[in-house]
């Protein structure tokens, strides 16, 4: 049996930060969320990453981030981690291990993942199972990160197999938008990116917050975030004459382009116009332009209910062509049993909280 190594990787160290980041790209379960550069964006956290070695090559890595809790413990979150063979409990074990030693520096209480594996897939599941992981499934947008999305696949297709996958009514609406004037601009996070397009962005931002009652990143994460990812982000903003009246960002990353956030005027005029279809459009046809062999549409509820009020957002998403997919949910290794308790308790505490406020900005 080849031995395996794993070793920490500490953000100063940029060359093991560049062979991490080098190995994430190249592999088939690699996220932008895994990169050493998402540690940029989440500015109240800090960052370790594992890397494991079989005969010097990497074959295995987890970007874990460090979030400080009360009384000087740490949670470990290793977002749509960990990257390799993960029905592989070899390498998956030394992973393990390695973050394990890193939670020994912080006081970590507990390590959380939530790999984009698919939920039919037992083997993968079995592996973090058989390490002590418990699982925790929820329903809707109750986990840290969507467990039901929409993914299209690019690989092979051209423009015209796209358009021909979506549904009648979406290919109407995309060229209802051209006709009606709307044109699309967009900005890479390395660009020269104006003042007046990420203030337009935030500003759709923030009027659909208040519209559909959810609570909005603001002006300086977006910042963070174009900033961070660089080339392999994009601001998309939908024009009609001078005013934007819908926006998005896309992220390219390895082989894979993610719709992360969108947002859209409320005004008639501009909802009669249909900007959302034509900015999908055009992040799909970066992402075939790119050699993607993936686009993931986000989140969207478990099955497609007429009385859900996110109804709307599941039939745009899959006016598109994409497959609904379920992912096998959260898994928690507990390092400390009492402060994970407490830990565990105080996320309740926030989660009711946060339906409280948006039920006060319902009125």
């Amino acid at each position: 049996m080849r031995e395996l190594i794993w070793q920490l990787v500490q953000k100063e160290d940029a060359a093991l930060c560049g062979e991490m980041e080098a190995f994430l790209r190249g592999h088939r379960n690699g996220h932008f969320m895994q990169s050493p550069r998402w540690a940029l964006v989440k500015d109240r956290w800090d960052w370790r990453g594992v890397l494991v070695r079989r005969e010097g090559a990497v074959c295995g890595a987890l970007s874990l981030l460090l979030r400080p809790l009360p009384g000087g413990w740490h949670l470990l979150y290793a977002p749509r981690g960990p990257v390799c063979d993960r029905r592989d409990t070899q390498v998956l074990a030394a992973l393990v291990e390695g973050a394990r030693a890193a939670a020994q520096e912080v006081r970590g209480c507990c390590l959380l993942l939530d790999p984009d594996t698919e939920e039919g897939d037992l083997d993968a599941h079995r592996a973090l199972r058989a390490l002590v992981f418990t699982c925790r499934r929820s329903e809707g947008f109750g986990a840290i990160q969507p467990r039901y999305v929409f993914r299209l696949t690019l690989g092979g297709k051209s423009e015209l197999d796209l358009l021909a996958g979506c549904s009648r009514q979406t290919r109407y609406q995309i060229r209802l938008a051209e006709r009606r004037g709307v044109t699309v601009k967009h900005w890479a996070g390395d660009g020269m990116l104006p003042d007046w397009a990420l203030d337009a962005f935030c500003r759709l931002m923030e009027e659909t917050g208040r519209r559909d009652r959810f609570l909005t990143r603001g002006r300086d994460y977006f910042a963070r975030l174009l900033g961070a990812l660089g080339a392999d982000a994009r601001l998309y903003l939908a024009m009609l004459g001078d005013r934007a009246i819908a926006g998005s960002i896309a992220v390219r990353y390895g082989d894979k382009v993610w719709y992360l956030y969108g947002a859209s005027s409320g005004a008639q005029e501009d909802r009669r116009a249909r900007p959302n279809y034509l900015l999908q459009w055009e992040m799909i046809r970066w992402a075939l332009e790119s050699g993607a062999r993936l686009y993931d549409f986000r989140g969207v509820p478990g099955r497609e209910d007429p009385d859900d009020p996110l109804s709307g957002l599941y039939r745009f998403k899959k006016g598109f062509g994409g497959t609904h997919t379920a992912f096998a949910g959260e898994y928690t290794l507990v390092l400390h049993r009492g402060a994970c308790a407490a830990l565990q308790a105080g996320l309740s505490v926030n989660s009711l909280w946060r339906k409280a406020l948006r039920r006060l900005r319902a009125g």
